[in-house]
Protein backbone atom coordinates (compact mmCIF):
# COMPACT_ATOMS: atom_id res chain seq x y z
CA UNK A 1 0.00 0.00 0.00
CA UNK A 2 1.30 3.45 -1.05
CA UNK A 3 -0.05 6.64 1.38
CA UNK A 4 -0.27 10.13 -1.07
CA UNK A 5 0.39 12.89 0.93
CA UNK A 6 -1.45 16.38 -0.57
CA UNK A 7 -0.19 19.41 1.31
CA UNK A 8 -2.52 22.54 1.00
CA UNK A 9 -2.04 26.00 2.21
CA UNK A 10 0.24 29.30 1.77
CA UNK A 11 2.80 31.37 2.73
CA UNK A 12 0.20 33.50 4.00
CA UNK A 13 -0.08 32.38 7.32
CA UNK A 14 -2.73 30.27 6.44
CA UNK A 15 -2.33 27.04 8.15
CA UNK A 16 -1.44 23.93 6.10
CA UNK A 17 -3.66 21.04 5.58
CA UNK A 18 -2.26 17.53 4.99
CA UNK A 19 -4.37 15.06 3.70
CA UNK A 20 -3.35 11.19 3.34
CA UNK A 21 -4.96 8.83 1.07
CA UNK A 22 -3.94 4.87 1.55
CA UNK A 23 -5.92 3.72 -1.71
CA UNK A 24 -3.90 1.51 -4.08
CA UNK A 25 -3.27 3.47 -6.99
CA UNK A 26 -2.09 1.35 -9.82
CA UNK A 27 0.57 2.80 -12.61
CA UNK A 28 -1.69 2.38 -16.17
CA UNK A 29 -0.71 0.19 -18.41
CA UNK A 30 -1.84 0.31 -22.11
CA UNK A 31 -3.16 -2.88 -23.27
CA UNK A 32 -2.85 -4.27 -26.94
CA UNK A 33 -6.32 -4.77 -28.72
CA UNK A 34 -3.58 -6.52 -30.50
CA UNK A 35 -2.51 -9.97 -30.35
CA UNK A 36 1.63 -10.43 -31.15
CA UNK A 37 2.87 -11.65 -34.00
CA UNK A 38 4.55 -15.08 -33.85
CA UNK A 39 7.68 -14.88 -36.06
CA UNK A 40 8.34 -18.04 -38.31
CA UNK A 41 12.07 -18.16 -38.36
CA UNK A 42 13.99 -21.59 -40.30
CA UNK A 43 17.70 -20.98 -41.42
CA UNK A 44 17.53 -24.55 -42.95
CA UNK A 45 14.39 -22.94 -45.26
CA UNK A 46 15.91 -20.19 -46.37
CA UNK A 47 19.28 -22.04 -47.40
CA UNK A 48 16.95 -24.63 -48.96
CA UNK A 49 15.13 -21.44 -50.86
CA UNK A 50 18.60 -19.96 -52.05
CA UNK A 51 20.00 -23.18 -53.39
CA UNK A 52 17.08 -23.10 -55.95
CA UNK A 53 17.31 -21.37 -59.39
CA UNK A 54 15.66 -18.05 -59.66
CA UNK A 55 11.67 -18.67 -59.95
CA UNK A 56 10.81 -15.30 -61.91
CA UNK A 57 13.85 -16.25 -64.77
CA UNK A 58 15.22 -18.87 -64.17
CA UNK A 59 18.59 -17.80 -63.77
CA UNK A 60 21.21 -19.72 -60.89
CA UNK A 61 23.25 -16.93 -60.47
CA UNK A 62 23.04 -15.64 -56.84
CA UNK A 63 19.93 -16.70 -56.25
CA UNK A 64 18.31 -15.19 -52.58
CA UNK A 65 15.44 -15.85 -50.28
CA UNK A 66 13.47 -13.04 -50.98
CA UNK A 67 10.64 -12.10 -48.21
CA UNK A 68 7.60 -10.65 -49.42
CA UNK A 69 7.42 -7.03 -48.70
CA UNK A 70 3.18 -7.10 -48.20
CA UNK A 71 2.40 -8.86 -44.96
CA UNK A 72 3.42 -11.36 -42.81
CA UNK A 73 4.44 -9.48 -39.78
CA UNK A 74 6.90 -6.92 -41.86
CA UNK A 75 7.74 -3.71 -40.29
CA UNK A 76 10.54 -1.46 -39.79
CA UNK A 77 13.38 -3.26 -39.84
CA UNK A 78 11.99 -6.55 -39.67
CA UNK A 79 11.57 -9.12 -42.32
CA UNK A 80 8.51 -11.48 -42.86
CA UNK A 81 8.32 -14.69 -41.41
CA UNK A 82 10.76 -16.94 -43.35
CA UNK A 83 8.04 -19.26 -45.33
CA UNK A 84 6.98 -16.21 -47.17
CA UNK A 85 10.10 -16.21 -49.30
CA UNK A 86 10.66 -16.86 -52.97
CA UNK A 87 13.89 -17.99 -54.64
CA UNK A 88 15.01 -14.81 -56.52
CA UNK A 89 18.16 -13.74 -58.22
CA UNK A 90 19.50 -10.32 -57.58
CA UNK A 91 18.34 -8.68 -60.49
CA UNK A 92 14.62 -9.97 -60.08
CA UNK A 93 14.90 -9.33 -56.26
CA UNK A 94 15.58 -6.05 -57.17
CA UNK A 95 12.75 -5.09 -59.30
CA UNK A 96 10.49 -6.61 -57.13
CA UNK A 97 11.75 -4.57 -55.03
CA UNK A 98 12.71 -1.01 -55.63
CA UNK A 99 12.32 -1.62 -59.67
CA UNK A 100 10.69 1.42 -61.34
CA UNK A 101 9.08 -0.71 -64.41
CA UNK A 102 6.80 -2.51 -62.66
CA UNK A 103 3.46 -1.61 -60.87
CA UNK A 104 3.10 -2.23 -57.45
CA UNK A 105 0.21 -4.57 -58.28
CA UNK A 106 2.55 -6.50 -60.85
CA UNK A 107 5.21 -6.68 -58.60
CA UNK A 108 3.51 -8.34 -56.43
CA UNK A 109 1.83 -10.62 -58.47
CA UNK A 110 5.60 -11.22 -60.02
CA UNK A 111 6.67 -12.01 -56.64
CA UNK A 112 3.38 -14.27 -55.54
CA UNK A 113 4.22 -16.32 -58.46
CA UNK A 114 7.94 -17.06 -57.94
CA UNK A 115 6.75 -17.62 -53.88
CA UNK A 116 4.33 -20.03 -55.09
CA UNK A 117 6.95 -22.08 -57.17
CA UNK A 118 9.54 -21.83 -54.80
CA UNK A 119 6.95 -23.78 -52.17
CA UNK A 120 5.79 -25.94 -54.70
CA UNK A 121 9.40 -26.89 -56.01
CA UNK A 122 10.62 -27.69 -52.19
CA UNK A 123 7.37 -29.85 -51.22
CA UNK A 124 7.31 -31.83 -54.59
CA UNK A 125 11.25 -32.85 -53.95
CA UNK A 126 10.37 -33.48 -50.26
CA UNK A 127 12.71 -31.13 -48.98
CA UNK A 128 10.02 -28.25 -47.23
CA UNK A 129 11.20 -28.93 -43.59
CA UNK A 130 7.90 -30.69 -41.54
CA UNK A 131 7.97 -27.93 -38.81
CA UNK A 132 8.21 -24.76 -40.70
CA UNK A 133 3.93 -24.00 -41.94
CA UNK A 134 3.18 -23.56 -45.81
CA UNK A 135 1.40 -20.16 -45.82
CA UNK A 136 -2.73 -21.17 -45.73
CA UNK A 137 -2.59 -18.87 -48.98
CA UNK A 138 -0.24 -20.56 -51.16
CA UNK A 139 -2.22 -23.40 -50.63
CA UNK A 140 -4.68 -23.39 -53.78
CA UNK A 141 -5.77 -25.23 -56.58
CA UNK A 142 -2.28 -25.12 -58.14
CA UNK A 143 -0.52 -26.72 -54.42
CA UNK A 144 -3.72 -28.67 -54.21
CA UNK A 145 -1.60 -31.96 -53.03
CA UNK A 146 0.12 -29.55 -50.16
CA UNK A 147 -2.86 -29.45 -48.43
CA UNK A 148 -2.07 -32.83 -45.91
CA UNK A 149 1.35 -30.88 -44.99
Amino acid sequence: MVIFVKKRGSAQGRPKVITASTENRQPERSVSMFQKHSYVRSKKLLKLVASLDCQACGSGNMVQAAHTNWGGGKGRGVKADDNLVAALCLKCHYEIDQGRKLSKEERQNKWQQAHTATVAKLFNQGLWPVDVPIPAFTIDVQLSPLQGH
